[in-house]
């Protein structure tokens, strides 16, 4: 679990096929800040960019890991298949922790677009169209992870290609995030919050007869 509230932002050194067809992964090698894996170990959970990855592989001296990520994974998330590429990092949480954001799981749900990234006055808007089936997991007010990064949307709209949602990100969130980076076009990992899940499936199940 983790809670959206990124650790560091590390940067996708190499990236290496662990087979010849599409229906193999790739093995991502990451680049962290300086003294980031001095608590890391191996097989611990990371996010990137919102997705939960295990360390396979630990250089702590040089402050580098290798993850693996399936065929499947890739296909559901973005930015995560670019060597170059800057990544949100999140370890995963303990239980001794401050809940910053909210409940994170660290598997993505959907991939959006950004549709306007503009600075008014000392904060950023940010719009983010989500695909028509998460349209109902926004809520005014609600939580959503974007790239990992855990946010409270400040507006909705539905329209007939999904959901339009703006969230107003402040310059700390900015500059330490990778959140920076979006322009518009950009695609992004959507992760709804947990507890509309739960709302959904208690809405949705007949109740059991007694």
């Amino acid at each position: 679990m983790f809670t959206g509230i990124i650790t560091g932002v590390g940067r996708i050194a190499d990236l290496h096929a662990l087979g010849s067809s599409l229906d193999h992964g790739k093995r991502l090698t990451v680049e962290a800040p300086p003294g980031y894996l001095d608590d890391v170990a191996l097989g611990d959970s990371i996010a990137h960019n919102g997705a939960c990855m295990t360390v396979t592989s630990l250089d702590a001296a040089a402050s580098r890991f290798t993850i693996d990520i399936s065929a499947e994974s890739l296909s559901k998330t973005t930015g995560l298949s670019e060597a170059g590429r800057r990544v949100n990092l999140e370890k995963a949480l303990r239980a001794s922790d401050r809940l910053g954001g909210h409940i994170v799981s660290g598997h993505v749900d959907g991939v959006g677009r950004v549709t306007r990234f503009e600075r008014i006055g000392e904060s950023w808007e940010l719009c983010v169209l989500a695909p028509p089936p998460l349209g109902k997991y926004l809520a005014y007010k609600g939580s959503i992870a974007i790239n990992g990064v855990s946010l409270t949307v400040n507006r909705i709209t539905d329209r007939e290609d999904g959901c339009e949602f703006s969230i107003n990100l402040i310059p700390h969130t900015v500059e330490n995030t990778t959140l920076g980076d979006l322009s518009a076009g950009s695609s992004v990992n959507l992760e709804i919050d947990t507890v509309a899940r739960y709302v959904e499936r208690m809405l949705g199940t007949p109740a059991t007869p007694t």
